[in-house]
């Protein structure tokens, strides 16, 4: 069995955002740990990936800014 690796723009597809957002979903601390981090970038296991897609709570748009 082969194992499946992703890097961020195979992670933006899976995702289905811009590969720049996943880039910054990368910094967050329930995002799935890097298993090597390579010169073009991090990479992942592909079934971390998808994991972390399926248990992804996403809502649309921009956040609402906090008022005080």
């Amino acid at each position: 069995m082969k194992t499946r690796l992703m890097g961020v723009l195979e992670a933006a597809w899976c995702l289905g955002v811009s590969r720049q957002r996943a880039s910054q979903l990368s910094y967050r601390p329930d995002f799935p740990l890097p298993l090597a981090e390579l010169a073009m970038g991090p990479v992942w296991l592909a079934d971390d990936i998808e994991q972390y897609a399926a248990d992804r709570a996403r809502r649309p748009g921009r956040p609402r800014k906090e008022t005080e």
